[in-house]
C-alpha cells in the first residue's frame, strides 16, 4: 500500500523507526490514568452531568486507544480534544442555543467546585449548553473562535455571540452577589474578557 505524502515525508525525515514517535495504546492509558481528574473535570464541566461525563471519559479513552497516528508529544492535547468531541456528540450544543430567559442549573457537588482557572465550575454549569461549551473551549481551554466554531458546527458569529452571552451572565451573577463568585473570590479576569 503506497504511503501518503505525510507518511512518506516522515519516513524520509526520520527513517523507518518514525512509527515509534506515535502514541501507543499504553501511552494513552497512562495519560488517562495520570490526568484522570482533569480529563473527567473537563467532561463534567462541558456536559454538566456525571453520567454523561463518565460516558465521555470512557469513550474518550476507547477512541484514543484506537488512534494510531497521533504524535506522542501531542497525545495529552489529543486526549482533551477527544473528550471535547465526545461531549459535543453527547449534547449537540450547537442546536441548543439558550436565550436570556432560560439558563440550565446543574447541581455541582462540593468536590467539583474548585475554580476552573478563576471561574467556579458550578457557575459555568449554569450557562446554557452552547454558551457553556463556547466559554469552556474559548476561555478556559484556549481554543480560537474559528476552531471552536468548526468543532461545534456553527459560524464564528454564533461563537462570538455565545461567548459574549456567557461573559455577560458571569458579570450579572457577580453584580447580584456580594463580590464573591460561587464561594470563591473573583479576580478581574471576567471584566478583562468583556473588553
Amino acid at each position: 500500500m503506497p504511503l501518503s505524502i505525510g507518511e512518506e515525508m516522515l519516513t524520509q525525515t526520520h527513517g523507518e523507526n518514525a512509527g515509534t514517535r506515535y502514541a501507543s495504546c499504553e501511552d494513552f492509558r497512562r495519560i488517562f490514568e495520570e490526568d484522570l481528574h482533569s480529563l473527567y473535570q473537563l467532561a463534567f464541566v462541558l456536559t454538566g452531568d456525571h453520567k454523561k461525563a463518565e460516558r465521555c471519559f470512557v469513550s474518550g479513552l476507547e477512541d484514543c486507544v484506537k488512534e494510531s497516528r497521533v504524535f506522542r508529544e501531542w497525545a495529552r492535547t489529543w486526549a482533551r480534544r477527544v473528550i471535547v468531541k465526545n461531549a459535543i456528540r453527547e449534547l449537540h450544543p450547537q442546536s441548543r442555543h439558550s436565550n436570556s430567559s432560560h439558563v440550565s442549573v446543574v447541581f455541582c457537588p462540593k468536590e467539583l467546585t474548585d475554580p476552573v482557572g478563576d471561574f467556579d465550575k458550578d457557575a459555568v454549569s449554569r450557562l446554557g449548553d452552547l454558551e457553556r461549551f463556547v466559554f469552556v473551549l474559548c476561555v478556559l481551554e484556549g481554543y480560537r473562535e474559528h476552531e471552536c466554531a468548526l468543532l461545534l458546527g456553527c459560524s464564528d458569529s454564533v461563537v462570538r455571540e455565545a461567548r459574549s452571552q456567557a461573559i455577560g451572565q458571569f458579570a450579572n451573577f457577580r453584580s447580584g452577589g456580594s463580590g464573591r463568585y460561587g464561594g470563591h473570590e473573583r479576580s478581574g479576569q471576567a471584566e478583562a474578557l468583556k473588553a
